[in-house]
């Protein structure tokens, strides 16, 4: 952990000095979690995207002015924008989530938010219809397996006797089915969350 905020203070130095490939890294290697929070309050993509590149225009320009302190803080300080950009967006639409925050900010009282429970709904629906999607690309003995275990409750060892295949087998099957779910998640950047 104490390496990897060395090596964003690194690239934070490198990228004021000019190396502009430095910022690339550092982007790449928080683009996941501060796409994710943005995600989690908006529950759109296309805001999501806008959002998330207004983030990197307002840090490039904060670090551009040298308004920026290094402490090794680098990704609390990238989603205290974000978070900032999400609370301006809802005031634009007159929208505004529930922060549970006293002033400080604290990424757990954001990810705990309750508010927007009718888009959670529509989200969850999404999610679900996603994930049936998914389990339908399967090969059908890995469908099989998957639907039995997750959908009907059933142990591997009442698989393994309905589908007449040995318990290892089952597993297998279960295994590569999981596989095979992350990478046509992975294949189509499937957000799964809600």
């Amino acid at each position: 952990m104490k390496k990897e905020l060395i090596q964003d203070a690194e690239l934070v130095s490198n990228y004021i000095k000019g190396n502009e490939n430095a910022l690339s890294i550092l982007i790449e290697r928080h683009k996941q979690k501060i796409y994710s929070f943005i995600y989690s309050k908006v529950f759109d993509r296309d805001i999501t995207e806008d959002v998330f590149q207004d983030t990197f225009i307002k840090v490039i320009k904060n670090l551009k002015r040298g308004k920026y302190n290094e402490e090794g803080k680098f990704l609390p300080w990238v989603m205290r924008i974000a978070h900032n950009l999400v609370i301006d967006h809802f005031r634009k639409n007159n929208r505004m989530p529930k922060f549970d925050n006293a002033g400080e900010f604290s990424i757990f009282s954001v990810l705990s938010d309750s508010a927007l429970n009718a888009e959670k709904v529509l989200i969850k629906d999404q999610v679900e219809s996603d994930v049936r999607r998914i389990i339908e690309e399967l090969p059908e003995d890995q469908k099989q397996v998957l639907l039995m275990r997750m959908y009907q409750d059933m142990s591997f060892k009442e698989i393994s006797e309905r589908t007449g295949v040995s318990i290892n087998t089952a597993l297998g099957r279960m295994r590569y089915a999981l596989i095979n779910m992350r990478k046509v998640i992975e294949q189509n950047n499937i957000i799964l969350t809600n």
